[in-house]
Formats: structure tokens, sequence, C-alpha cells
């Protein structure tokens, strides 16, 4: 296992089995940049761990289950199912703040790291948003 995959499993941990706000902060660099679906680019590690520190309090108990990992040179690569309840506020991009939903979501995904001195320097994150909007009954019904 190379340097990328370790990081990428340690930030998985992080996120999920033992939620480590500290820890995720450890593993990117000072000028990382990640890309999400839903919140664009977000650039330097500061703004990296508000994004996960909300999600982290949106889904507290979310869990994932790998399907594919992958290290090529410097980059890991996993597929796999992000789920849990939403017990947590939710913020929006627009500022905007929602109650919880209390619904339960399985969002399958991708995340990309590239990796630098022991740090992600580059992370990127895809996920059907629309999927994980309609899970928790954030999109308005279709007309019958």
């Amino acid at each position: 296992m190379g340097q990328a995959r370790e990081v990428m499993d340690r930030l998985t941990d992080a996120l999920t089995s033992h939620p480590d706000l500290k820890v995720i902060a450890e593993l990117y660099a000072d000028d990382a940049v990640a890309f999400t679906p839903d919140e664009g680019e977000i650039r330097g590690r500061d703004g990296i761990v508000e994004y996960w520190r909300q999600m982290a309090e949106a889904v507290p108990e979310a869990t994932f289950e790998t399907l594919h990992a992958y290290e090529a040179g410097d980059t890991a690569i996993d597929e796999g199912i992000f789920s849990g309840r939403n017990t947590g506020p939710l913020q929006l991009p627009n500022g905007e703040t929602l109650p919880p939903t209390q619904k339960e979501i399985r969002i399958r995904g991708v995340d990309i790291a590239t990796v630098a001195d022991g740090k992600i320097v580059d992370y990127r994150l895809y996920f059907d948003e629309m999927d994980f909007l309609g899970q928790l009954g954030l999109l308005p019904e279709e007309p019958a």
C-alpha cells in the first residue's frame, strides 16, 4: 500500500468510523483544493475541514462501504456507498440551514485524492446531488 492509499483510508476512517475533524485537518495540505458537487471548488484546508464538519454534523453516524479502491502513483480513488441518517442540520450552499429530515440516505460516490508529502493536495468528490436531495425529501413532488 502506498502513501496515497494510506492517506485516503485514514480520511475515510476520520469521516465515518471514527469521526475526528483534527485528523481530517492533518490530512490536508494548507493550500489543498477540493471539488464537490454541492459546494464546487473549496480552496484551503480550513474551508475543506468546514465542509466536512457540516457533513459530519448533518449525518453524524455515517458509514462508507467501499466497492472499489485503487491507487495510481500519488492518487487514491475510492468508489463506494455513503450512508446514514440525517439527524443534524443541513447547511445549504446559499447559507441557509435546513432542520434534520431524520431520513436515511444511501449515496453512491467516488472520491479521488492526490497526495504529496503525506498530505492531500487535490481532492475530488463525485455523487448525484439530486439523488441525495431526493432521499432527504427535499425535492418538489412531481405532478401526478
